[in-house]
C-alpha cells in the first residue's frame, strides 16, 4: 500500500520535483547560540485521490512564542535525533501519532527558514514533505489544539492568500498570511507554504 501511494500521479511528480531543485540551507552565525528545528509538510490522498496537507493548531502555553498559532507538525532539534529529517518524524510522532516511517516516506526537503524578528538566538527550520496512507488516525497530543486536513485546491486558491491583521508580542501586524475556514497561517509557516506551493505548482 505504501508504494501506492508514492505511485500517486502528483506525490511522484512531487517527489521529482524535489529531488531537481536542490534545497537552500541556512547556515549558523559563528559565536551565536541557534536553535535547529524540523517540520513535516504531511501529505495524503483523500477519498477521491486527490491530496491534502496537515496542518496543526498548538495549544495555548504561557511563554511559548508560538502558542496559539496554527503550524506544521515539528519542533526543536534534541541530542537523541541523528538528523533534523529525524527530528521532523519525531515530532510528526510525538504531536499526532502519525509514523511517516511505518505509514509513508519522506519525499524531500524545501529550503531552510529562519524568523524575520529574532530575540534571544538563532532558530533555523528546515521542513520536511512526506506522503502517507489515506487511512492514518490523527491522535493530538496535549500539545495540539486541533489537526486538520487542508486540500491542496484550497492552498492553490488565491483567494486564500491575503494580507492579516494579528497581535503579536503585543503588537498589531498586517502580514502575510493563508486562511482556511476560521484558520489564520502566518509567520514562517505561511513560508513554507508558500515555498511548497511553488514546487507543488498552482
Amino acid at each position: 500500500m505504501i508504494r501506492n501511494v508514492l505511485e500517486h500521479r502528483e506525490i511522484a511528480r512531487l517527489s521529482a520535483a524535489l529531488a531537481a531543485r536542490p534545497a537552500q540551507a541556512i547556515d549558523a552565525v559563528p559565536g551565536e547560540a541557534t536553535l535547529h528545528a524540523a517540520v513535516t509538510i504531511l501529505l495524503r490522498p483523500n477519498y477521491l485521490d486527490e491530496l491534502e496537507l496537515l496542518l496543526i493548531k498548538r495549544a495555548e502555553f504561557e511563554g511559548d512564542p508560538w502558542s496559539g498559532h496554527v503550524a506544521l507538525p515539528g519542533g526543536r532539534r534534541e541530542p537523541v535525533d541523528q538528523s533534523l529529517e529525524r527530528t521532523a518524524l519525531r515530532e510528526t510522532w510525538e504531536e499526532t501519532a502519525i509514523d511517516v516511517a511505518r505509514d509513508g516516506a519522506v519525499l524531500g526537503v524545501l529550503d531552510d527558514v529562519s524568523p524575520r524578528s529574532m530575540t534571544v538566538r538563532q532558530v533555523i527550520v528546515r521542513p520536511f514533505v512526506a506522503a502517507v496512507l489515506p487511512g492514518v488516525e490523527i491522535v493530538e497530543s496535549p500539545e495540539v489544539a486541533a489537526a486538520f486536513w487542508v486540500p491542496l485546491a484550497t492552498l492553490r486558491d488565491t483567494a486564500a492568500w491575503i494580507t492579516a491583521e494579528v497581535v503579536a508580542h503585543g503588537r498589531s501586524l498586517r502580514v502575510p498570511a493563508f486562511t482556511h475556514g476560521e484558520y489564520v497561517v502566518w509567520g514562517l509557516t505561511e513560508r513554507i507554504l508558500r515555498c511548497f506551493l511553488g514546487v507543488v505548482g498552482e
